[in-house]
């Protein structure tokens, strides 16, 4: 793995190694909604869409019949590489996935020329990047009236408050022993989503900010439910690590969930906040 830019930790990368197939089996792809907001405001067709943070594609693929060029940008090979996959079996019957591509890289080191870029955008990832200096270096590469876009669901998605409650304690307490276990130099750093408005605004390179909220409707059943628990990088860290604090917990989890579900593919709602600043 290449050098990391200033601001950036290893730690921050190397989380999201090892569990590539669960991650893109069981997490959402990003909803078509934000396509039609990002355009709308940019009141065009985008001609360049940067997707940094991109993981396996799940916020790129959306984008291959809306934009002229887009560029999934991942540092962690791991998660790339299941991207790169992807396309491959996707460009061998979809003549559009060729306007896609993927690439190594930095959210503030990237690999553009100034004014580069329609849309940056950044789905359930910003808050791994150090601030400031992506917010300098999304400015630099976007187009004047281009947009930044830091995009997030809550989790968990809806089910009965039972399951819903066991998902966030389960979290909680991995990312508990995690604190308490792991040296500091070998912590991720995950910075509270809640301030990403506030650090748009403040970094005086946008010069319109605001939040907007939404929700996209999904199917699930219990396998995908507890497959979306699992493929929280706290949890699979812990996993990795070899804790087994977690094991009874991971399993009253899951009865509570099949509970709920009955075997039945029910809808749930992900509830979606987009933070954009338009440059």
């Amino acid at each position: 793995m290449s050098h990391l830019p200033e601001g950036n930790r290893r730690s921050n990368v190397d989380r999201f190694s090892g569990y590539k197939d669960l991650y893109d089996r069981y997490r959402p792809g990003a909803p078509s909604e934000v396509i039609r907001i990002l355009t709308g405001y940019l009141q065009r067709k985008p001609q360049l869409v940067l997707d940094v943070g991109c993981g396996t594609g799940l916020s790129t693929f959306v984008w291959k019949s809306d934009a002229e060029t887009i560029v999934g940008i991942e540092p962690n090979d791991d998660m790339r590489s299941k991207a790169e996959e992807k396309l491959r079996l996707l460009q061998a019957e979809d003549p559009a996935a060729g306007s896609i591509r993927f690439m190594s890289g930095y959210s503030n080191k990237l690999e553009f020329p100034d004014g580069a870029a329609d849309l940056i955008t950044c789905s359930q990832s910003f808050h791994w990047m150090e601030p400031a200096s992506t917010l300098a270096e999304a400015a630099r590469v976007l187009k004047p009236g281009g947009i930044f876009a830091a995009y997030d669901c809550d989790w968990p998605p809806t089910a009965s408050w039972e399951a819903e409650k066991a998902y966030v304690d389960l979290l909680d307490h991995a990312d508990q022993l995690l604190k308490e276990r792991q040296s500091e130099k070998d912590q991720a750093v995950k910075r509270d989503k809640e301030s990403h408005l506030a650090r748009i605004k403040e970094s005086g390179h946008f010069r319109y900010a605001r939040e907007i909220v939404f929700h996209n409707e999904e199917t699930c059943d219990s396998e995908r439910y507890i497959g979306l628990a699992l493929s929280q990088g706290g949890l699979q860290t812990c996993l990795k690590l070899g804790f087994t604090d977690l094991d009874g917990e991971i399993e009253r989890f899951k009865a509570l969930v099949k509970d709920y579900f009955l075997d039945r593919t029910l809808e749930v709602l992900f509830s979606y906040r987009m933070r954009i600043g338009v440059k």
